[in-house]
């Protein structure tokens, strides 16, 4: 019943095949270990067992909310199976999509991968670009730059996984570049797009956004052939044909556009059932939704505190967030500064914290000494007063120099008490 979309999907890539001269573009050939590790043998069994060659193209799916990463290869019937599945290691910011540069939001959407966009050189070990912005996110002002599928479990905005977990990504890539796949798509998702949890955030703000993205993952399950991504009108459109030199225009009018008979009636039968399983999630009892971003508000936010913390000025530890009824929350425990504006005001903001300390030791200590010296003028003029009635006085006979050496042994076990009395 597919076969009419699987056909077309394969002579898309049969199209792209031709223009593949050199296998050697971009990040392919890096004479560089780590990008150049084989993949482990069992991977490769299971790829035989599959009906898959270790060239054959590929593709990844991204779900921040389950924290997985999957890699599908093409069978030899030209559909697509799962042949890896990874834990994401770090994903920053919250489920939804990335609005701006600095809000440290981890992309959603259709992306395409190419040769140049592989990176074996990459600081977190190995790393590939994700391809963000694309056309939608351009039509709609959404900015940023160097989104990345990367090592080193460090992330402020891409997705991280583990060094040997890239190495084995990286390499399904590189082996079905050099395979003669001139790009490969990466999805990513905010979670798996099954009726319950759709009905767990269906009162989301980027619910919309998600219902859109959510066609190009039902055609996905129901012919294992990545969708044909398109943009028109500001919005994604999948496997959707044009007439020979019509364009799709992002930002402009969808022309028209026909679809396989095949595919619209398998589509149909899947939202059928969807729609029913989504009714009954709607009254069950489900997790609740995790934190999502509030839109471009929330994502400026984020924003302005990422160029602080860039500039160097103390910003909290972490990022500001918002809450649907408009507050907005920040925390009140800063965060330590790496470049080198931000230290040189955290050493000034440490010299002048030494010196109101320094102030405030010299007052303490100056107020010891006056209480001290009142003490002891005090202690003076007791020694100096008649001795109360009770008191033994002294001998008529008594020498006036034993007096005498009776009155300083009296007056410094005095200064004595005063000292300890206030630690001295």
């Amino acid at each position: 019943m597919l076969a009419t979309v699987v056909r077309a999907s394969l002579l898309v890539s049969a199209l792209a095949l031709t223009a593949c001269t050199d296998n050697t573009l971009g990040g392919i050939s890096s004479g560089s270990a780590k990008a150049e590790k084989p993949l482990p043998a069992k991977l490769v069994a299971k790829m035989k067992a599959k009906g898959m060659t270790r060239t054959s193209p590929v593709m990844a799916r991204i779900f921040k909310e389950e924290g997985k990463v999957e890699v599908w290869k093409q069978k030899n019937n030209g559909r697509y199976d799962l042949i890896a599945e990874y834990d994401i290691c770090k994903w920053s910011g919250k489920l939804g999509p990335k609005f701006t540069e600095g809000d440290r939001q981890a992309p959603e959407g259709f992306y395409t991968v190419r040769p140049a966009q592989l990176n074996p050189q990459s600081s977190f070990h190995l790393s590939f670009n994700m391809g963000f912005p694309n056309a939608y996110d351009r039509a709609n002002g959404r900015t940023g730059a160097h989104l990345m599928v990367h090592g080193a479990c460090s992330s402020a905005g891409c997705y991280s996984m583990t060094d040997p977990q890239i190495e084995e990504i990286y390499a399904f890539a590189r082996d079905a570049f050099r395979g003669g796949q001139t790009e490969f798509q990466i999805e990513a998702f905010p979670f798996r797009m099954t009726p319950a949890n759709m009905a767990r955030y269906r009162n989301d703000p980027n619910y919309e956004f998600w219902k859109m993205l959510k066609e190009g993952y039902d055609h996905f399950e129901i012919t294992k052939v990545p969708p044909k991504v398109d943009f028109c009108e500001k919005k994604y459109v999948f496997n959707q044909i044009v007439e020979p030199g019509t364009v799709f225009n992002p930002a402009g009018a969808c022309p028209m556009t026909t679809q396989p008979d095949s595919l619209k009636t398998a589509y149909q039968s899947y939202q059928t059932s969807y729609e029913a399983a989504f009714s009954s999630a709607t009254t069950s009892s489900v997790p609740p939704p995790k934190p999502t971003i509030l839109g471009t508000k929330e994502a400026a936010l984020v924003s302005e505190w990422t160029k602080k913390r860039a500039r160097g000025e103390r910003v909290p530890m972490e990022p500001p967030t918002l809450k649907p009824d408009g507050t907005v929350v920040v925390t009140s425990r800063m965060g330590r500064i790496d470049s080198p504006e931000g230290r040189k005001q955290a050493a000034l903001d440490a010299a002048a914290d030494a010196k109101r300390k320094a102030a405030e030791e010299k007052l303490a200590a100056e107020q010891r000494a006056k209480d001290e010296k009142a003490a002891l003028a005090a202690a003076a003029a007791d020694a100096k007063a008649t001795p109360s009635t009770g008191a033994i006085a002294a001998p008529a006979d008594t020498a006036p120099a034993a007096v005498a050496e009776q009155q300083p042994a009296t007056l410094g076990g005095m200064r004595k008490k005063i000292g300890n009395l206030f630690g001295g």
